[in-house]
């Protein structure tokens, strides 16, 4: 692999990882809760219907919105970091 190879997976890996959180609140995941109206607040009203009218423990809805009020744990931003880093090598193979 090149330098520019390299250089591509770790503007990917750092590009996920700063924009994750931005993400997650463009789509109503904020650190005050779901935003009404959102994307999110859909997504969590599907859930609730899903599940008898609460949202599961575990769940995706359920763990965006603990990364959007606390931030990505060690191992949300490591895995989201290695996603990036692969579109990042995908996109050098181009």
């Amino acid at each position: 692999m090149g330098l520019l190879t390299y250089i591509a997976i770790a503007a990917g890996a750092g590009g996920a990882v700063i924009s994750a959180p931005i993400v997650l609140g463009a789509v109503g995941f904020t650190s005050a809760g779901i935003a009404a109206g959102s994307y999110a607040a859909g997504m969590m009203s599907s859930a609730a219907i899903a599940n008898g009218g609460g949202v599961a423990a575990g769940s995706l809805v359920a763990v965006l919105q603990s990364a959007g009020m606390a931030g990505l744990s060690g191992s949300a931003t490591a895995a989201v970091a290695s996603a990036g880093g692969t579109a990042g090598l995908l996109a050098a193979l181009i």
